[in-house]
Order: structure tokens, then sequence, then C-alpha cells
């Protein structure tokens, strides 16, 4: 029997479909052959896809949403609280309602799977690694964080051995994946609204990468993954105005994406394709082509005045030091910054490091924080002005604007932004709509 056969008969309501995860979910399901409904509380940019693909979406939750029958089983993501009216009626009506991280579980028992966790960088070495073994005709499935530039998708079950998998230690998802290769770029506190310290986020990628047969951890990391573990490193780097030139494994790597973190989650990418079985020379030559992920320093086009505006997911003080850094490489007159902190609780516990590297811009720009799970009135005090106070303090004299909307923001911009400039919004919320805003249509 196919691997596939139980799944043409069942019934998959997922609650949250429009985030990223949930609705590469969605896509492998129905690739499967699974029925698969969803909703959200908005429409999102992953749910072009998902409708692509002749799945039914609701925008808005309501428990009429969740489809007739007693068969359908209902997931639902990390965002989406018990008292839902969705989760309510299933269990009302005593349906299944479990979590994406048991339907990640289950995808990932019907292949082979490499999964990359990390602080930073797993969505950018996840997609990498898809785009390698989908040039060597490995055809893998992948179910990735971002847009895969090369396919414009991200998620695909494909025909090959392999599946590609993000995997996500917010909210623990990443313990629940059946993994034969597993990979760890870095480790560094974030979700601080989750873990009490650093070492109990360690405990968690201990127990992930506990759970595979083959460990790539980068150096460093070697205590937390065991014995056996292998390293990746880069060597003879270069950095480019058009990417960089480096060695990984003594394979020649070329990249059009800057900085010198993109090296590293390549010889991160290309130690996984190894395993797999690819060849270390073809799989680095089609890295050249590699154009990223979405949101992930992701050309958004060009202002009036001629500035490139570059979209970027950084949203940990460590990212948007490295993303800074990484346009400094690409020729840019001028990099200004424009930062959208993420969560009141990661907000108020790095507020100074995230002032920090907003500093080594030209001109930091921020706006106030996107709540995403959070409220305001919980964090009292707490606002992007913290950050934009830090990073005054930091700046030397260089221009820090405090621009609490998008509309401040839109105006401010349009009379500083000029010709030759690189202007970087910054964030894991909806500031990428800011950058729109300022590309000239």
């Amino acid at each position: 029997m196919s691997p596939s056969a139980p799944w043409a008969s069942r019934r998959l309501h997922l609650v949250g479909i429009g985030g990223a995860g949930m609705s590469a979910y969605a896509l492998a399901a129905n690739a499967l052959g699974g029925e698969v409904t969803g909703s959200d509380r908005a429409d999102s940019p992953y749910l072009a896809r998902v409708r692509d693909a002749g799945i039914d979406v609701a925008i808005g939750h309501r428990a009429a949403n969740v489809p007739a029958g007693d068969d359908v089983e209902v997931f639902h993501s990390t965002a989406i609280p018990p008292d839902n009216p969705e989760r309510v009626a299933a269990r009302e009506r005593g349906l299944a309602d479990r979590s994406r991280a048991e339907l990640l579980g289950e995808l990932t028992r019907l292949r082979r799977v490499i999964a990359v966790a990390g602080a930073h960088g797993k969505t950018t070495t996840t997609a990498m690694a898809a785009h390698a073994l989908l040039a060597c005709g490995m055809d893998p499935g992948y179910l990735i964080g971002g847009e895969l530039t090369t396919t414009r998708t991200n998620a695909a079950w494909g025909s090959g051995e392999w599946l590609l998998v993000e995997a996500d230690e917010s909210d623990r998802s990443m313990l629940a994946i059946d993994v034969d290769v597993a990979v760890v770029t870095n480790v560094e506190l974030d979700h601080v609204d989750r873990y009490a310290s650093l070492a109990e986020l360690e405990d968690v990628y201990r127990a992930f990468l506990a759970g595979a047969p083959e460990r790539i951890v980068a150096p460093g990391l070697e205590g937390l993954a065991g014995e056996g573990a292998r390293t990746f490193a880069v060597e003879e780097l270069e950095l480019t105005p058009g990417g960089s030139r480096f060695l990984a494994a003594g394979v020649e790597v070329e990249l059009v994406v800057p900085g010198a973190h993109n090296a590293q989650n390549a010889a991160a990418a290309l130690a996984a394709c190894a395993l797999a079985g690819a060849d270390p020379g073809r799989a680095a030559a089609a890295l050249a082509g590699f154009l990223g992920a979405g949101r992930r320093f992701q050309e958004l086009g060009r202002s009036a005045a001629g500035a490139r505006i570059v979209d970027d997911y950084a949203h940990h003080p460590t990212e948007v030091r490295a993303t800074i850094e990484g346009a400094r490489t690409v020729g840019a007159r001028r990099v200004v910054a424009v930062f959208q902190p993420h969560l009141y609780s990661r907000t108020a516990q790095f507020a100074t490091e995230f002032g920090a590297a907003l500093a080594l811009a030209d001109v930091a720009c921020v706006v106030d924080v996107y709540p995403a799970r959070e409220r305001a009135q919980d964090f009292p005090g707490v606002r992007g002005l913290l950050v934009a106070e830090a990073a005054a303090d930091r700046a030397g004299g260089r221009q820090v604007m405090w621009l609490p909307t998008f509309d401040d923001a839109e105006l401010a911009l349009r009379a500083t932004l000029r010709d030759g400039d690189l202007c970087l919004v910054l964030g894991a919320g909806d500031i990428d709509a800011l950058g729109r805003r300022l590309v000239d249509s």
C-alpha cells in the first residue's frame, strides 16, 4: 500500500491556515489526497497558493467554518487560543482538536526527513537545500516558513525520497518531527515569552538532535549534539557587491545573496545535501542561482527617488545586525534601516541590543511594536520608542527617527530616501506592507 493511501479518506480543517507553517502543511495534506479546508482571521500572501490548490478557505473564525460530519479532524496553529469558536465547536461535536505539531509529525513519518533548526537562518538554509536538491534532480518535498523563490511556493510534496522541513523551536513543534538528518545553524536565546533561560532552550535543541541518526551543527555546538555529530564551516570567504565566494567542505561556492551569514547558511545546506546523496559539486553550483527565500533580503522595488527597497524578516538583534552588515556589502550609498519590533516581550528583553544593531545603519527608523499574540496592556511602558532611544544612544550622531505608525514612516521616508540608498524594512510583522508602500508603482 502506498504511504499516501490513508490520506485519501481524511477530512482536515486547519485553523490558522494562512500562516507560513500551516499553509505548507495544508498543501502537503492536499497533495496526499486529503480533503482540506481552513480558516484564518485575515487574508495572507500564502493563501493564494492554498486557494490555487483548490482548498476552501474562510476568512474570519466562526463555528460554522468547521465542515459538517463526524469524521473531520481539526488542527490549530500555535497562535489559536482554546476559546477560538472553531476549536470550541470541534470539542462540542466530539471532533479531534489537535495541534499543528501533530500534523507535522504525521507528515514527516512518510518520508526521509532533513529538518533544519536554529535561532537564525533556518528558513534560508532549508530553502537553499531544497533549491540544490531540486537542481540535482532529486525532486524533494519541502515545508518552509517562507516562499522558495525558485518555485514561488513555500511547500511541495515532490516525488523524491527526501522531505525538507523547517523546524520551529518557538512552540517546541520541532520535537514532533521524525528526523533522519537534523541540522542546527546556531542557538541563541529568543522567544522569551516561552523560555525562561538559554539553558531551557538548549534542552529542547538537545532533545531535537538526540532523535536524529545524523546530526549537523555549527562549530561550538557539538556538546548539544553528542558524539558523532558533523560540523560545517566556511573557508576563504570573500564578500563582494554581488554576493560572496568561499569554500565549503573543499568545494567552491558562489552566492548572489549577500552577507557572511548566508555563506554559513549555504555551508550547512550543502552538508545536509551531501548526506541526502547529492553530488557536492553539482549542489554547490546550483546555489549560484539561489535568489533567496521570501522576506529574506527580498527586493521589493525602488522608491520614487530611486532607493532600493529590501524586505527582511529579521526580528532578533543578531539577525538585524547581520542583515545591515550584509547590506553594507552591496555597494549602496547609504543604508537606511526601518525596524518594526515583534512582540512586546522580545522588545522589553532586547531593546538595548536592537538599538546597538540598528545604530550600524546610516539612518535608523523605528515603528511601533507588532503585538502578534501579545497585548499591550500586559506590558506597560513597552513601545518601539525603547528601541529608538537605544539606537540614538549608540548612533554617534547619525539620524534616528521614532515613527510610530506606517503613515508617519512613509511620509518621513519619502522625504529622506535618495537615489543610491538601500532601504531595509526589517521585522517579522507586517512591515513588508510599509516597504511596498514606498515602492514607486
